[in-house]
């Protein structure tokens, strides 16, 4: 099973795409009613973890993390807050730049990668940076396989991402749920 997490309209072939009326991140009877007794193989959330208080983040990721089969992973993508693009910046901003219909309207935190980490790392999880900007407003990236989850606000999907200039740049993680060997049996 895979499941992508705030879908919106977006839909790909595979993944069961949910909103937060069928599984509510921050609420673990929401996921006990999803998924019951079964587990996903994989997770996908974009710009998502960015409508979350820290804290809520942390619930979030904790629920993920119960509900992933070990050996299997969360995708994820949120705002760069280390990109100091000023159109950028004012795009994402935590309340958004304007009407309350506005999508970043409820933005409560723009992560630098980080505290992005920092909050799967509490969880459990074991991160690898897909792509990010550090504290010097470097891009890094590291080559990911849009079948595992495809993120469309990335450096290669984003129609405002060029050669000649960045416009849209996503903290994008893989969160992996470790194999747990169990040592208490004897060789």
């Amino acid at each position: 099973m895979k499941v992508m997490i705030g879908a919106g309209e977006t839909t790909l072939p595979g993944w069961i795409a949910t909103n937060e009326t069928e599984l509510n991140l921050v609420k673990r009877e929401s996921f006990q009613q999803f998924f019951g007794q079964q587990k996903a193989q994989a997770m996908l959330a974009e710009h998502v973890w960015e409508h979350l208080t820290i804290d809520e983040g942390i619930v979030a990721a904790k629920n993920c993390y119960d509900y992933l089969e070990e050996g299997g992973y969360l995708r994820i993508a949120v705002p760069d807050g280390n990109f100091h693009d000023p159109d950028f910046l004012q795009l994402v901003q935590v309340g958004g730049p304007g009407p309350e219909d506005h999508p970043a309207f409820t933005h409560k935190v723009l992560y630098d990668y980080q505290r992005l980490i920092n909050v799967f790392e509490e969880a459990g999880f074991m991160i690898d940076l897909l792509e990010y900007c550090d504290e010097q407003e470097v891009f890094h990236y590291k080559y990911w396989n849009p079948a595992d989850g495809k993120i469309g606000r990335s450096l290669r999907f984003d129609t405002r991402n060029s050669r000649e200039k960045m416009g849209m740049v996503s903290i994008i993680l893989d969160a992996h749920k470790p194999f747990l060997l169990d040592t208490s049996k004897e060789a």
